[in-house]
C-alpha cells in the first residue's frame, strides 16, 4: 500500500513529466507568436531576439531540454537568424566572469578531495561551547554549512553535510534505545529541523561572496556588461555578510521553535564528533597546500577593497592593481597554483591533476553563465533592453520609487527560483531589472543585488535548490514541513531583510 508521501513523489514526478511536455511545443509556438505580431517601437534585429528570448526563457523554466543547453539555443539561434555576427553571440562565454567562476570550482574541488571543508565543519562543531546541547548543535550544523557555502558550492556543501547530519541524529536514536525508547527519526521533528537547517544554511552563506552561488555572479556580470559597473569582490562580501548573517538568525529561530528537540542534551554527540575528526587524522601536505592555495586566492581578491580604504577609489595605485588583478586572476592564480603546488616531488605528484580538476568543474553552470550574459548583451546591443525597460517603467506608473521597484523585482526572483532552478531564474529577471532600474533613472545595483539575494531564498519546495532535493530525498523531511518552514523563511527574509537592506544599506555604500 503506497504511503502518503509515496503518493506526494509520484504526483512530483508525473507534474515535471507535464512540465516538460508542454514546454517543449509551448516555447516554440509562443516564439513564434511573438515574430508574427507587430510590435512597434523594435528595430527587426531586436524583434528576431525577443522572439528567441521568449523560448529560451520558457525553456529554461520548463526545462524539456538541460538548462545549459537552452543556454547554447539562444545565441545559436540569434546567429542563425541574423541578429549578431558568431564572435559576438558567444563572445560572452570567454568573459572574465566565466573564469572567475572556473577558478572557485577548482579551488572548492581541491577542498573538497582533500577533506579541507570537512576538517572545518567537525572542528566547528567540536567547539566546546556546541558540546551535546541540540539548540547548539544545530546552530552548528547551520554555522558549518553556512561558511563553507560561501566558497563551495552549495550542492556540494549540502552533500558532506548531510551524513554529518544523519549521524548526528543516529547518535539520538541510540540514546533513545539504551533508555528503552524507540523512535522513528522519519517523524521526529528534530530530525526535520537539523535537515533543513543544513540545506537552508547552505543556500544563506551563498550569499556571503561573488563565488558563492550562482546568482550572484551572474548579477555582477549583467551590470559590468549592461551598465559598465563594477562591484569588487569585497564590497559584495560587505552586504553578503550582513544578508547571510540576518538570514541565518531568521532561519535558526524559526526551525528552533518549529523543530525543537524534546531532550536537554544528546548523549554520544560529542564522541560521534571526536571519532570523524581524529578519523581525518593530522594535517596532510595536500591539504596545507590547498589551504595556502585558497588564502592567496582570498587576499587578491579582498586587496582591491582594503586598497580604496586607504588610498582612495582612484587613487593610481588601486587601478594598476585592478587592471593586473581583477576578481578572474586572482581565482585562476590561486587554482594553477594547485597544479604546481607538490605533494610528493620525487614521484611528481602535485595537489591537484587535471583530470581532477575537470571532474570538478560544472561545465553546465559555466555554460549556463556564458548563455545568460550572451542574451544580456544582444538584449542591450539590439536596444531590446531599453525596450524592455521602458515597458516595466511604464506598466509600475510611469515614475516608480527604488522601494516600488525593488520590491518588485526581489517578489519576481524569488517566486521564479521556487519554480525552477535560481541561475535561470536570475537570468531571465537579471537584464529586465537592470534596464527598468536604467529606465527610471535609478541605479542598478540596488536592484541587481535585490535580485541575486532573493533568488538564494528558495526554501519552500524540494526542486527550488539542489540542497532542498538533497535533505528531502533522505525521507526526514515531509514536504508538508518544508513548505511551511520555508514560507515563514522566505516571507520574512525578503519583506524584512532583502528589500530593506538592498533599499538603505546597498544603495548607501554605492552613494
Amino acid at each position: 500500500m503506497s504511503t502518503s508521501a509515496d503518493k506526494i513523489h509520484e504526483a512530483e514526478l508525473a507534474f515535471d513529466r507535464k512540465r516538460r511536455t508542454i514546454g517543449m511545443f509551448l516555447g516554440p509556438i509562443a516564439a513564434v507568436a511573438v515574430m508574427l505580431t507587430p510590435i512597434d517601437g523594435l528595430t527587426l534585429e531586436a524583434h528576431k531576439l525577443l522572439s528567441i528570448m521568449t523560448l529560451v526563457a520558457l525553456w529554461w523554466i520548463t526545462e524539456p531540454v538541460p538548462i545549459p543547453v537552452t543556454s547554447l539555443i539562444g545565441p545559436t539561434l540569434a546567429v542563425v537568424t541574423g541578429v549578431v555576427p558568431a564572435s559576438q553571440a558567444y563572445a560572452a562565454f570567454s568573459s572574465p566572469i566565466v573564469f572567475l567562476f572556473m577558478g572557485g570550482f577548482i579551488l572548492a574541488k581541491a577542498m573538497m578531495m582533500h577533506g579541507l571543508d570537512k576538517r572545518v565543519a567537525f572542528n566547528l562543531l567540536s567547539m566546546s561551547w556546541v558540546g551535546s546541547s541540540p539548540k547548539r548543535i544545530m546552530l552548528a550544523v547551520g554555522l558549518a554549512s553556512a561558511l563553507c557555502s560561501g566558497w563551495v558550492s552549495n550542492t556540494a556543501t549540502a552533500a558532506m553535510m548531510f551524513p554529518i547530519a544523519l549521524g548526528l541524529l543516529e547518535a539520538i536514536r541510540e540514546m533513545f534505545a539504551a533508555n528503552g525508547k524507540e523512535i522513528d527519526l522519519k517523524r521526529y521533528p528534530y530530525a526535520t529541523g537539523l535537515m533543513l537547517m543544513a540545506a537552508y544554511s547552505a543556500s544563506i552563506g551563498g550569499v556571503l561572496t561573488p563565488i558563492g552561488t550562482p546568482p550572484n555572479i551572474i548579477m555582477l556580470g549583467f551590470l559590468d556588461q549592461m551598465a559598465d559597473i563594477h562591484i569588487d569582490f569585497f564590497s559584495w562580501m560587505i552586504w553578503g555578510f550582513v544578508a547571510m548573517v540576518l538570514y541565518f538568525i531568521v532561519a535558526y529561530v524559526v526551525l528552533s521553535k518549529m523543530f525543537p528537540a524534546d531532550v536537554e542534551r544528546i548523549d554520544g554527540a560529542e564522541a560521534f564528533i571526536a571519532k570523524k575528526l581524529a578519523e581525518l587524522g593530522g594535517w596532510t601536505t595536500a591539504q596545507k597546500n590547498t589551504l595556502f592555495a585558497f588564502i592567496v586566492a582570498v587576499i587578491l581578491w579582498v586587496t582591491p577593497g582594503f586598497l580604496s580604504i586607504a588610498l582612495g577609489p582612484t587613487d593610481p595605485m588601486l587601478k594598476m592593481y585592478n587592471r593586473l588583478f581583477p576578481e578572474a586572476v586572482a581565482a585562476m592564480g590561486g587554482a594553477l597554483l594547485l597544479f604546481i603546488l607538490p605533494v610528493n616531488w620525487s614521484r611528481r605528484e602535485f595537489t591537484l591533476t587535471w583530470k581532477d580538476a575537470v571532474a570538478g568543474i560544472e561545465w553546465g553552470a559555466l555554460v549556463l553563465f556564458g548563455g545568460g550574459l550572451a542574451m544580456g548583451g544582444m538584449m542591450y546591443k539590439t536596444g531590446l533592453s531599453i525596450w524592455i525597460g521602458d515597458g516595466v517603467v511604464a506598466m509600475l506608473g510611469g515614475e516608480p520609487s527604488m522601494v516600488l521597484m525593488t520590491a518588485v523585482f526581489c517578489v519576481m526572483s524569488l517566486l521564479l527560483s521556487e519554480l525552477t532552478s535560481h541561475t535561470a531564474a536570475t537570468n531571465m529577471i537579471g537584464p529586465l531589472g537592470i534596464t527598468a532600474a536604467i529606465a527610471a533613472g535609478f541605479s542598478p545595483i540596488p536592484v541587481a543585488v535585490g535580485i541575486a539575494l532573493s533568488s538564494s531564498l528558495g526554501f519552500i519546495m524540494p526542486v527550488s535548490t539542489p540542497p532542498n532535493t538533497i535533505v528531502y530525498a533522505s525521507g526526514y523531511v515531509p514536504i508538508t514541513k518544508m513548505m511551511k518552514g520555508g514560507a515563514f523563511i522566505d516571507l520574512i527574509g525578503i519583506t524584512c531583510i532583502t528589500i530593506p537592506l538592498v533599499i538603505y544599506f546597498v544603495s548607501w555604500i554605492v552613494g
